[in-house]
């Protein structure tokens, strides 16, 4: 069974990208999937632990065969520029273990303006820095929450999907999980 993590508003931290990296590399994921901002903080968030971007591209960029990452509402031309990994795709499709994933950030596309979704269909989005795992008439709504400014008094958290979503601390703990 393959497994794949899920990650999502890095926003520039090198202590959580590490932290998030080194959970990759426990966890023994065949990708890495990104939900967006990862290398700016954005003007409504306080700078996260260990702000250097410089640093964070360092440590992403020798993954760029691993990685899948979609735009977030603070990544930009520029980011691409630095960046050994596609940044701008603002929606992706990935079929895993017979699950059909539909991943974007989560600010132009979200409930109000809706991506192409088929019955069963896992919505993968960012942005809200809120781990969730809702059901929603025929799809099934999963955000990661935040590797670096979680709100809501949520964890620094990322998911690994393999036979279902383990919703987990950067410590690897597992705090929920969602089928």
């Amino acid at each position: 069974m393959e497994k794949i993590m899920i990650a999502s508003d890095i926003h520039g931290s090198a202590y959580y990208c590490k932290k998030m990296l080194d959970r990759y590399k426990e966890e023994g994921a065949k990708r890495l999937v990104l939900l967006g901002d990862i290398l700016y903080h954005g003007p409504r968030n306080d700078l996260p632990k260990d702000y250097a971007p410089k640093e964070v591209i360092s440590m992403l960029n020798p993954l760029r065969n691993e990685i899948i990452c979609i735009r977030g509402n603070c990544d930009t031309e520029v980011d691409q520029m630095v960046l050994d990994f596609n940044v701008l795709c603002e929606q992706a499709f990935l079929s895993v273990n017979g699950q059909d994933f539909v991943m974007v950030h989560g600010h132009k596309l979200d409930e109000k303006n809706m991506p192409a979704l088929k019955d069963g269909d896992i919505l993968l989005c960012g942005h809200t820095h809120v781990p969730k795992f809702e059901k929603r008439g025929n799809y099934t709504y999963v955000n990661p929450g935040s590797v670096s400014i979680p709100k809501e008094n949520s964890a620094h958290s990322y998911i690994i999907f393999e036979d279902k979503f383990y919703f987990k601390d950067l410590d690897g703990n597992v705090y929920m999980e969602g089928n």
